[in-house]
């Protein structure tokens, strides 16, 4: 074939592909303008949403409105409102309940009142119907808790029939606690969780959360933020600010394969001792670093770059100032932590517990190689850190719990007419 014939041949293909694509432009710009005559929406900042091709039309009682992917919690809400039947049996009145509840980390070095963490070390409350009340306990701090009503695991009950409108009755509660006393594990904040949790469950009422979250509302109001309370209801690593009208959280991705190795001291640290030696002011310079540490922070566990915790978890709000007035051994221990293989380590709330996160595990833990794993070596570094501070105190390695709260025993079942619930609740 000649070479004037090759270049015809080209020349007729490329006008092909240009008529074939013009023909479908012309195509598009029809539907768009169609599109274009239909009257825009408003967003609920009265601006125009933007036309795409994925929206997803939903009809409510205020007229045709987008919702787009990322608008979970509405089209969640609209599902809701649509659905007429209510399992009226699941909504009695029961006699008692027990709700298990997870330890939680907050703040994660930089992430102030913000971000939180589930622990899987879980504490047991049974609350039930009684003639006379009482609170009794068995386990880690069952001794130090107060069995007064100024238990919070009494202050949430009580918030939850108050939301039920319904008068409280006497009760009598039984606490299995394996999570330590005020050592920064968030004992209160679970404690709350599991009282509304239970009350709820005791008053036969429901409380909405998509678009709401109702639950968080009332626990985060009664601890005065989210950052243990969202991820005992909900698990997993959470972040939880105050939007101007209600509290929202939304969970961050943890990475396959973290442990906890946690150093848990003898003594008990208050919060609110925690909090007085903070300061008052804040620098300009401060503030940039730790949203700067934060923003690392959760980029790292998004992206699952362990390499980057180290960076992410270092603050200037409140560590340096509870590491040098209230826990000396805590920057010795961060530094003898990472040095023996942690990707991090940080202070666990207000303290005095340190926690520090390693990586490598797979499947259960004792049927792996160990050299595949640091958590022991860190352990050993950590308690050595501690014997040389003076600090007594144990050793415990868990790892992040992706389940918050939940009952898992009820008087009368919710399990009726050959619907079982799990563990047969």
């Amino acid at each position: 074939m000649s070479s004037n014939n090759q270049n015809t041949k080209l020349l007729v293909t490329a006008a092909g592909s240009a008529i074939a694509g013009g023909l479908a432009a012309v195509a598009l710009l029809k539907l768009y303008g169609k599109r274009d005559e239909q009257p825009k929406h408003q967003s609920h900042h009265g601006r125009p949403q933007r036309q795409q091709s994925f929206q997803i039309f939903a009809q409510g009682d205020d007229g045709q409105r987008i919702l787009y992917p990322f608008n979970h919690e509405e089209k969640m809400r609209i599902k809701v409102a649509a659905r007429q039947a209510v399992e009226e049996d699941n909504s009695l009145p029961r006699n008692s309940v027990t709700v298990r509840v997870p330890a939680t980390s907050a703040n994660m070095g930089p992430g102030y009142d913000t971000l939180g963490m589930a622990v899987d070390l879980w504490t047991e409350v049974t609350i039930e119907r009684s003639d006379k009340f009482g609170i009794t306990g068995e386990g880690e701090g069952a001794d130090q808790m107060p069995i007064d009503d100024s238990n919070y695991l009494v202050v949430g009950c009580k918030a939850a029939f108050e939301a039920a409108n319904k008068p409280m009755p006497t009760l009598k509660y039984h606490v299995v606690s394996r999570i330590p006393y005020a050592r920064g594990l968030g004992s209160s904040s679970a404690a709350i969780v599991a009282g509304i949790i239970g009350g709820l469950v005791l008053a036969g009422h429901r409380l909405p959360c998509w678009g709401s979250e109702a639950l968080l509302q009332i626990a985060s109001e009664i601890e005065g933020h989210p950052d243990n309370v969202a991820p005992v209801i909900y698990g997993g690593i959470q972040v939880g600010i105050h939007n101007g009208t209600r509290w929202v959280t939304e969970r961050v991705p943890c990475p396959a394969g973290l442990q906890l190795v946690m150093f848990i001291p003898d003594f008990i640290g208050k919060t609110s001792d925690a909090r007085n030696v903070l300061n008052a002011d804040i620098s300009r310079k401060d503030a940039a670093f730790n949203i700067g540490r934060v923003a690392f922070l959760v980029h790292a566990l998004c992206m699952g770059n362990l390499d980057n915790l180290k960076y992410g978890v270092e603050d200037r709000m409140h560590q340096p100032q509870r590491g040098n007035k209230l826990y000396t051994y805590l920057y010795p221990m961060i530094a003898a932590a990472e040095a023996a293989g942690a990707a991090c380590a940080y202070l666990s709330g207000a303290g005095p517990t340190v926690m520090a996160i390693t990586a490598g595990a797979s499947g259960d833990i004792f049927a792996q190689h160990e050299k595949e794993r640091s958590d022991r070596a860190v352990a050993r570094a950590m308690l050595q850190a501690a014997k040389e501070a003076g600090i007594k105190g144990q050793l415990v390695i868990s790892q992040v719990s992706n389940e918050g709260a939940r009952v898992i025993k009820v008087d009368p079942p919710f399990s009726t007419d050959g619907i079982t619930y799990r563990d047969n609740i």
